[in-house]
């Protein structure tokens, strides 16, 4: 395809999936300058953004029609697909050159197979950016964004990345944005599995928590997890900034993108199970910490410290 040229404000930009993540990124699109369609399941999502000055589309195509760049922020690989390619979807009104950027986490082959279908059948480009930071960096714009697909179209859609992002990193070729995802996602599961024993320890042995994780936050062990994480063990919060569900659905696709990759990966395979143990426990619906919770009841301790 050819190069894209720059999508820079106040170009059309399409958002379709406005969940915490997505209805927080399209906000800071919006305030960047940008021209705003906007396409969710319910329309009453869209409402803040509307009233913003955001166009609502009925469908993933109408809302990519004219758009120099469509962004998706969905929950699973399946719905990438439907929204994508489904009767309604963002191929059937794309334009030619147009990019796709794709917020969502689902497998690389998959990412991959999607960027294939769209540069064949429109001459679009599809670049795979998962994000980490969480509802706080999507509500800030300072989200790390973990891009892998064709490097001139990543340089053209730049102003879209920095309405959203502070880290913004090209990886490499389409997929290798959901590698480093799972990469991600790996690391803070398996550290917030060790949080969750450390704590345990702490307890069983009568040390208070707050002040142990204070003690080892002053050393090697410190961590965003023991930081962050660790505190809503201690304090019991089960709001989900990010649900255990959705960590359960991205150690899924680490554990695959592992063995995909021939990787030696037992960490990975214990913490992706101890999610999965997690979600059967009934917290699917609450925070991802409550890992904490679930290893304190299996040490035999109450689930809350405090």
């Amino acid at each position: 395809m050819a190069a894209p040229a720059e999508i820079a404000p106040p170009s059309a930009i399409a958002f379709i999936g406005l969940g915490v993540m997505g209805a927080a990124m399209a906000a800071n699109i919006r305030r960047a300058g940008f021209g705003l369609t906007v396409h969710t399941r319910s329309r009453a999502k869209a409402a803040a953004l509307e009233q913003a000055g955001a166009r609502w589309a009925e469908t993933p195509a109408a809302a990519a029609t004219d758009a120099a760049c469509v962004c998706l922020c969905v929950p699973d690989t399946a719905d990438v697909e439907t929204v994508l390619f489904g009767p309604d979807g963002v191929a059937h009104g794309i334009a030619r050159g147009a990019v796709v950027i794709d917020f969502s986490t689902i497998a690389a082959t998959a990412a991959a197979e999607f960027a294939a279908r769209l540069r064949v059948s429109h001459d679009a480009a599809l670049l795979d950016s998962p994000v980490s930071g969480g509802p706080a960096g999507a509500r800030d714009g300072t989200l790390t964004c973990m891009v892998g697909g064709d490097a001139e179209a990543f340089a053209a859609a730049a102003p879209v990345f920095r309405a959203v992002g502070r880290t913004i990193t090209h990886l490499g070729p389409s997929g290798a944005g959901q590698v480093c995802k799972s990469a991600n996602q790996l690391l803070v599961s398996a550290t917030l599995l060790a949080v969750s024993e450390a704590l345990a320890l702490g307890r069983k042995a009568g040390l208070d928590p707050e002040t142990m994780r204070t003690a080892l936050l002053g050393g090697s062990a410190r961590s965003f997890v023991l930081e962050n994480h660790a505190r809503r063990i201690i304090e019991g919060q089960e709001r989900p900034g990010f649900r255990a569900a959705l960590m359960r659905k991205d150690m899924r696709l680490a554990a695959a993108a592992t063995r995909d990759h021939e990787v030696f990966a037992p960490v990975t395979a214990l913490a992706a199970q101890m999610m999965e143990a997690l979600v059967n426990s009934g917290r699917g619906g609450l925070d991802c910490a409550t890992l904490g919770a679930l290893v304190a009841e299996l040490s035999g301790l109450p689930a809350r410290a405090t």
